[in-house]
């Protein structure tokens, strides 16, 4: 069976869905879609890192060799864990797919 690739035409559908909802229950298509961002063939993968429970994350990247150590980041510093996974979710589908997101984590409206 081979490996599964982001089609940006239609799976771009779930990036309004990750948008709306970064951390719970997320819907087959997505779950799929998250599942294959997360496998980067290079072995690296950006990753977050909590620096204060419930209140200071980092993005780091994870080598290909797990015998090295995380490249922290230094800015920005995120105190809101939805912010920091829609950034993460924004790099890694740009590295499968070519494609930014330019779109805030809520539009203007909140929702």
């Amino acid at each position: 069976m081979g490996r599964y690739h982001i089609d940006p035409e239609s799976d771009r559908q779930f990036i309004e869905e990750f948008r709306r909802n970064p951390v719970g229950k997320h819907s087959p298509g997505l779950m799929r879609v998250l599942s294959t961002l997360r496998d980067d063939p290079s072995g690296k993968q950006i990753v977050l890192f909590c620096r204060r429970p419930f209140a200071e994350w980092q993005i780091a990247e994870m080598p290909a060799d797990r015998r090295q150590p995380l490249v922290f980041e230094d800015n920005p510093i995120f105190t809101n864990r939805d912010e920091a996974e829609w950034e993460v979710f924004r790099r890694r589908w740009h590295a499968a797919t070519g494609e930014r997101i330019n779109l805030p984590l809520r539009s203007a409206g909140g929702a």
